[in-house]
């Protein structure tokens, strides 16, 4: 069983968010380390280009501290430029509010995705598709609240699934029979699934199915 963690890096090039999700680790991590000095602003920390260029990683989370749809449009134009001379790194994207955002060319090695938590945020996919015109999507359902029931999985390349970490009052719990429902319509189209090593325990060593895209440096 692997952590997602050792096969994609985390580069915090932006840090803050002002969505407010009450399970929200990263703004749990700035109150106790105080990288930022308010995490509803933004912040672009350009220094952290250069670790762009790091081939260690077949692929790079850049928004494991923050929401694409809060950075700023010449923060992305830098991201960019920089991701058009490393090709062969893939480099993912993620959004709760892709109806806020408007991208209309992005690099071939960039992945767009959103995170659905519940059947009433559905609708995101589709804002995903019409306001960001990329090569691949992804989705991530992390935490879950209940059954997202039947999915319009066009497009998509990749789906992770999770369940909320820590003890938090009233967390999220995914249920075996929620993982199974997206499993299989994934699987109806080939779409790779990677369940992250907190399912484990809803469901067993032998259930778990953990799929990369075969761009991120051939893992699969």
């Amino acid at each position: 069983m692997q952590c997602i963690k050792d096969n994609i890096k985390n580069i915090n090039i932006v840090i803050g968010c002002n969505i407010g999700c009450p399970y929200c680790y990263a703004r749990m991590n700035n109150n106790r380390f105080h990288t930022i000095d308010d995490f509803n602003k933004p912040v672009f920390f350009e220094n952290k280009l250069k670790m762009l260029d790091n081939k260690k990683y077949g692929a790079y989370l850049l928004t494991g501290q923050s929401d694409l749809s809060g950075w700023d449009k010449d923060w992305l134009r830098k991201v960019f430029e920089r991701m058009k001379k490393n090709k062969e790194t893939q480099y993912i994207f993620l959004t709760k509010r892709p109806e806020k955002i408007k991208i209309d060319n992005t690099p071939d090695n960039g992945w767009f995705g959103v995170t659905i938590t519940s059947s009433k945020e559905k609708y995101r996919i589709n804002e995903l598709r019409n306001n960001i015109k990329a090569k691949h999507y992804h989705l991530t359902f992390e935490p879950m609240f209940d059954d997202v029931g039947n999915l319009d999985l066009t497009d998509i390349s990749w789906i992770v699934i999770g369940t909320e970490t820590g003890n938090r009052k009233n967390k999220g719990i995914t249920k075996r029979e929620w993982v199974e429902n997206i499993y299989n319509q994934a699987k109806e189209k080939n779409i790779p699934v990677f369940m992250k090593e907190d399912l484990f325990g809803i469901l067993s060593e032998e259930e778990m199915i953990q799929e990369f895209p075969k761009d991120f440096g051939g893992r699969k």
